[in-house]
């Protein structure tokens, strides 16, 4: 049985990585297939298979179908995607809201498994979830999944995206529920300040503690 308990209202920090520490998201269009699950999935009604919907559906029919569901099963508010891993921080809606948004997007597995002719499973086991229980730990945490990419060091040229331009520039993308953050600053500049100051202490913790298995035990967000 699952330690943490899923309730509505309440935040999440949910992460997992490939099998063998093995890369998830080779190029950018795995990235976008990915992201693609992330929204299209997050409805408590089942639109079936993004793969035959998209021989079946034009974009606009499958971008109509999503938004007529009004009920979500999670509010994402702010994620990353990594080579080799991938973080969120969930808020679920409904019961079971996590679980069932997470089992639906592990089909990315049998899309990435046709794409390079492999067998098996591709994340290491369940996903992992840590119950965010306070509104610094909300904060910090934030920022761990935003600025994760630089955490590792990745650079410019390995595929990856994040929520951070969204947290940071003024786009029309408006995926993340990010008011339970930016209302706690005065504009989005603030964050960014608040952010990187946050960063330098999460590298000078993981540098300290010298763990290879630090993001496992989470040391520096509990």
């Amino acid at each position: 049985m699952r330690k943490v308990k899923f309730v509505e209202g309440e935040f999440y920090h949910i992460f997992n990585r490939g099998v063998d520490k093995r890369i998830i998201f080779q190029d950018q269009d795995d990235l976008k297939r990915f992201f693609q699950s992330m929204k299209e999935f997050n409805v408590e009604e089942p639109i079936g298979s993004i793969y035959e919907n998209s021989f079946n559906k034009s974009k606009n029919q499958l971008e109509n179908l999503v938004s007529k569901q009004e009920q979500k099963l999670v509010n994402f508010i702010c994620y990353c995607l990594n080579p080799n891993h991938y973080h969120f921080i969930l808020e679920p809606l409904v019961e079971n809201g996590v679980e069932k948004f997470m089992q639906r997007i592990g089909g990315y597995s049998r899309y990435f498994n046709l794409k390079y002719k492999r067998n098996g499973a591709l994340f290491q086991g369940r996903f992992k979830a840590v119950h965010i229980s306070s509104n610094e730990q909300l904060l910090h945490t934030s920022v761990y999944v935003n600025l994760n990419d630089n955490i590792h060091a990745l650079g410019s040229r390995v595929p990856k995206l994040s929520s951070w331009n969204e947290y940071t520039r003024n786009i029309n993308s408006i995926f993340c529920k990010k008011d339970i953050i930016l209302d706690q600053f005065d504009n989005k500049e603030e964050y960014k300040k608040f952010a990187e100051e946050s960063l330098k202490d999460i590298l000078s913790r993981r540098n300290e503690s010298n763990d290879e298995n630090i993001e496992s035990k989470e040391l520096f967000l509990e």
